[in-house]
């Protein structure tokens, strides 16, 4: 084989690894910016989401359009941002919410909530009535109602403070909820 056939062998192998590589970096750039993994510290979100598993937060998922009532997102805590908080969405901006004993009423309407335990109401809820989420907020719940810090307590989230939205329980691998989250309003 020629000197210039080696040489041209050898660019042409170069010419593909640092083409593979570029589009390896490029893909794993993507995927950490789009998606997030997140660790489930607690028992708010039962029966739903369970302590110590983890899940996949679609960082991308609301580019194109807003939280939507029964999606489970994560946020920056209001009161301390440096600390990711993991709860459901309940009402959103323009929503009326009034939270009588452990009922939820939205706009008039009793909220339907197929997600939480309704043997495990022990613990009631503040009431209140008729609070008005004003633009760019989100009122969110935990699933597990009598263990969960939420709007009822510290207020609204503000849509710049939203991550992104659950969608993957993916460990641990014995989960009985794993894979794709289903969100329920």
């Amino acid at each position: 084989m020629s000197q210039i056939a080696r040489l041209m062998r050898t660019h042409l192998w170069l010419h593909q690894m640092l083409e593979t590589t570029a589009l390896v970096c490029l893909s794993l750039l993507i995927i950490r910016v789009t998606v997030q993994d997140f660790y489930i510290r607690g028992h708010s979100m039962e029966p739903t989401l369970h302590d110590q598993e983890s899940i996949l937060v679609s960082r991308a998922s609301y580019l194109f359009h807003q939280p939507a009532r029964g999606d489970i997102i994560v946020f920056h805590y209001p009161l301390h941002p440096q600390d990711d908080y993991i709860k459901r969405v309940i009402a959103i901006p323009g929503d009326t919410i009034s939270i009588l004993q452990q009922t939820v009423i939205i706009n008039g309407n009793k909220l339907n909530e197929k997600y939480i335990d309704k043997n495990d109401l022990s613990n009631p809820f503040p009431s209140f009535r008729s609070r008005k989420i004003g633009a760019n907020q989100y009122f969110v719940m935990g699933d597990n109602r009598g263990s969960s810090s939420d709007s009822r307590l510290w207020g609204t989230v503000p849509r710049a403070d939203i991550i992104g939205k659950a969608i993957i329980v993916y460990w641990p691998l014995e989960a009985d909820n794993l894979g794709l989250l289903t969100h329920t309003q």
